[in-house]
């Protein structure tokens, strides 16, 4: 069975490692941005020639991007079978210096992105009574963050929670709903809000001594999308390098 998967914000960082590792194992993949030409681009760095490859233009905060990205899956592909939530707005901004129309943008951006995407490929997926939903939440929603600001753990934080209200609602139609939570992993963004000077303090934070490796991530991903995940729903995957146990 192939499986169709779309991406979100996956012209660069982690969401393009997550469609370049998911397009090797064999997944037609829908490349997501909210700049289409963007997105057009990154799929033309990955299409190895088979057309399994699609580009589109997809602003997260709004249902009808879905709905059009949806539409034109199902046109070219034939269905889609795997949503990865992965576009977010990542800032650092000290949480007494967030003004109010920043810390919507980032809302709007992260977990109402997550929320519209859930919910609009929920419907579909729980029509055809299969379907697997991954979104990427962060450490930051799990003990408050560190380099992060606070909008944006707070964010993470909520989609930690949607995602046990999505699995619980859609457990019943086939479709599968879980989070992979990363810890610092060795990406442009996070070496953005670690300068260099405090990478070393970082590393000694984290118990294991090193970042994450984005295409380990990659592999959770494609194991959670898989036909064989049936048993695994409102669950979040811990990939943090000892920061976080419990």
């Amino acid at each position: 069975m192939t499986q169709t998967v779309l991406v979100t914000g996956a012209a660069a960082g982690l969401g393009n490692v997550i469609a370049k590792y998911l397009l090797e194992q064999g997944f037609q993949v829908v490349l997501s941005d909210v700049n289409r030409e963007r997105a057009q681009q990154a799929a033309d760095n990955l299409d190895n020639g088979q057309g399994k490859v699609l580009a589109v233009g997809l602003d997260i905060r709004q249902p009808q991007d879905f709905e059009l990205a949806l539409a034109a899956t199902v046109e070219r592909f034939g269905s889609l079978d795997v949503l990865v939530n992965n576009a977010a707005l990542t800032l650092a901004t000290p949480v007494m210096d967030i003004t109010v129309d920043e810390f919507d943008q980032v809302i709007s951006t992260n977990l109402r992105g997550t929320f519209v995407g859930c919910q609009t490929m929920g419907r579909y997926f729980a029509k055809r009574g299969y379907g697997r939903i991954i979104n990427l939440a962060s450490l930051a929603g799990q003990n408050g963050g560190t380099a992060s600001g606070a909008h944006y753990a707070a964010s993470k934080g909520g989609i930690l929670t949607l995602t046990k209200i999505f699995a619980r609602e859609l457990s019943k139609s086939g479709v599968t709903v879980n989070a992979i939570a990363p810890g610092p992993m060795d990406l442009p963004s996070v070496h953005a809000l670690v300068p260099e000077e405090k990478m070393a303090g970082l590393l000694q934070m984290i118990p294991v001594g090193k970042l994450g490796e984005a295409e380990f991530i990659a592999q959770a991903v494609a194991l959670l999308a898989s036909p064989q995940a049936s048993f695994v729903t409102g669950a979040t995957w811990d990939i943090n390098g000892g920061l976080f146990m419990r």
